[in-house]
């Protein structure tokens, strides 16, 4: 099995993109071809009250790669690479792949 993170940094409208990301986007990622599951996470403070290095981690499982790849190439793959263009206020995210152990 395959996994895709994308760790979201803190957006500059938390509660528009929290709304958006969840009526929208996961709706969206749920479409892909391929795609076993979609998991999201959003981070709290820390023990310590301080805010986290990431805001939220979405974690989208494949099968293998090329099934990976193909359901991002796909149609459904593609609206979803372009909705982020539809998120509110302004965050950077960084993508990771890895192989589940």
């Amino acid at each position: 099995m395959i996994k895709l993170t994308v760790l979201y940094d803190r957006p500059s409208d938390v509660e528009a993109f929290e709304a958006y990301y969840m009526a929208n986007h996961v709706p969206l990622a749920r479409k892909v071809p391929g795609l076993n599951d979609i998991e999201v996470t959003l981070f709290q403070p820390g023990p310590d009250g301080s805010l986290p290095k990431y805001h939220l981690m979405a974690e989208l499982t494949f099968d293998d790669p090329a099934t990976m790849q193909a359901g991002l190439a796909s149609e459904e793959g593609k609206a979803l690479g372009a909705d982020v263009a539809n998120f509110p206020g302004t965050t950077s995210a960084t993508h990771l792949v890895g192989i589940v152990a």
